[in-house]
């Protein structure tokens, strides 16, 4: 299978197999938690890159940050851009989705697995 070939969205929203811990006093403050250390993460590396970019950009007199804030993208970008954000936002809001799949049933707990493996 080629990387292309990969599913971005599909790859973000997968969970390893049983209950997953939790450290906080309740599951919602857990969640937050994760979202916003998640969104922190991407933000810090996206924040350096662009630094990175910006500084080589106008050191090369390629352009100037003054051409970056004012640069506005043509269609085929904007939608690059979106579904660039929507993958995004699945790998930050993973952890709810996830819960979402396990209140619906769709993946039994290790646990329950367990039980019903010594019963048969």
């Amino acid at each position: 299978m080629k990387m292309a070939d990969i599913n971005k969205l599909d790859l973000a929203g997968t969970k390893a197999k049983g209950q997953r811990p939790y450290f906080m006093n309740d599951k919602q403050t857990e969640q937050v938690m994760s979202i916003t250390m998640a969104l922190a993460m991407e933000l810090s590396v996206t924040r350096e890159r662009v630094s990175t970019l910006e500084c080589l950009l106008e050191e090369k007199g390629i352009l100037t940050r003054e051409e970056v804030e004012n640069y506005s993208p043509d269609k085929e970008e904007v939608a690059r851009r979106s579904a660039s954000t929507q993958e995004y936002l699945a790998r930050i809001l993973r952890i709810l989705q996830q819960d979402k799949e396990q209140i619906d049933g769709s993946d039994p707990s290790v646990e329950d697995i367990q039980d019903i493996l010594t019963k048969s």
